[in-house]
């Protein structure tokens, strides 16, 4: 066998690698943004957000979880392989299944990748980690919808529904509870006192879980974030407000929890929360290696026009293409047209399409 020779690591190329094994999309994106020195017309603004997906393990379990515990309903299924999946989520040999599920107005993306399998959601993982993200599920009675989750066997994210404090102005009396889906996915329940949500919350209704407000994403810096989703996308600030004390600590199981939470939101579709942990600082980043396969993998669904022109205006907002190029891309539940997958500040995905 040939000898290998070891090399004593100078105290200075540890911190040099040390440095480097800790650069997070932020990090990596500004770099990026400091080569890129043309300037460019503002880039297409974001018309809705027009869905929500998750990467799943089990397309069938999935259905049938989603359909049975949360009375969504399945509206199309279809399967996509081929160069175009591939280079539109940037994962070579994609085989992927996909079932569209409508709860109320909203819609919801199951992902399932036939080939290649990606890695499941870390068992360790918690709210103010950066690859953080859920959807948050309007109720119309939380006693009767956290029965339900009990009589599920749903695992609990939150030890039990949270009642925000009323010294908090913006979210004095939402009622909030976090769970987890079959692949370990947060999702939340919510309920509006009168005079606090969209006035279609209160309609009256039989229906126990009544539609998606809005997704949820963990941020390391909310002005960085800013600079992409209002100033790139011209999605406009719907709400502000500060959250801390014992019920959002319970809520989010983050001992410490102190939250900057910054509402955005397009002409139509569910809002983009932005949730900033201002304590404790001790989340971790989302992982440089992501890939659109990986059960961790959340992307919003976004209707813009001509998403071709976000390819290389996008590192200019502080954020980076996944795909190489618009695809043109027969997706799920809409006519074929260009779309292209990248990741914001912090690596959260966005599908920027448009239809023909």
């Amino acid at each position: 066998m040939p000898s290998i020779t070891r090399r004593a690591v100078s105290p200075r190329h540890r911190v040099r690698a040390t440095i480097a094994a800790t650069l997070t999309f932020a990090s990596v994106i500004a770099m990026a943004e400091k080569a890129a020195s043309a300037q460019v017309d503002d880039p297409p603004k974001a018309l809705a957000v027009e869905s929500i997906a998750l990467t799943v393990a089990d397309l069938d379990r999935s259905v049938e979880w989603y359909t049975r515990v949360l009375d969504c309903r399945l509206t199309d299924e279809r399967e996509l392989e081929g160069e175009e999946a591939e280079r539109l989520l940037g994962v070579f040999g994609a085989r992927v299944r996909v079932a569209t599920l409508r709860l109320g107005e909203e819609r919801l993306d199951l992902i399932d990748f036939v080939t290649p399998e990606g890695r499941p959601v870390p068992a360790d993982s918690r709210g103010n980690d950066r690859w953080f993200q859920h959807v948050a599920i309007i109720v119309r009675d939380m006693e009767a919808a956290y029965a339900r989750l009990r009589a599920h066997g749903v695992g609990q994210a939150s030890s039990g529904p949270q009642t925000l404090p009323a010294w908090n102005a913006a979210a004095g009396g939402i009622r909030a509870f976090y769970f987890r889906d079959p692949d370990g996915h947060f999702l939340e329940v919510l309920d509006f006192p009168q005079g606090k949500g969209d006035p279609r919350w209160h309609a009256a209704t039989s229906d126990l879980f009544l539609g998606i407000d809005h997704t949820a994403i963990v941020v390391d810096d909310t002005d960085a974030s800013l600079r992409f989703y209002r100033d790139g996308l011209g999605m406009r600030v719907a709400g502000e407000s500060e959250n801390h004390g014992p019920e959002q600590e319970r809520l989010n199981t983050v001992f410490g929890a102190r939250l900057r939470i910054t509402t955005l939101r397009a002409d139509r579709g569910p809002a983009v929360e932005l949730l900033e942990y201002l304590t404790p600082r001790d989340g971790r980043p989302y992982p440089l290696d992501s890939r659109a396969n990986d059960l961790w993998h959340w992307h919003v669904g976004v209707r813009t026009e001509r998403p071709a022109a976000w390819f290389r205006r996008a590192r200019l907002f502080g954020a980076l293409p996944v795909s190489p190029g618009a695809i043109d891309a027969d997706l799920p539940d809409r006519d074929s047209g260009e779309a292209l997958l990248l990741r914001d500040p912090d690596g959260h995905a966005l599908l920027l399409f448009t239809d023909d």
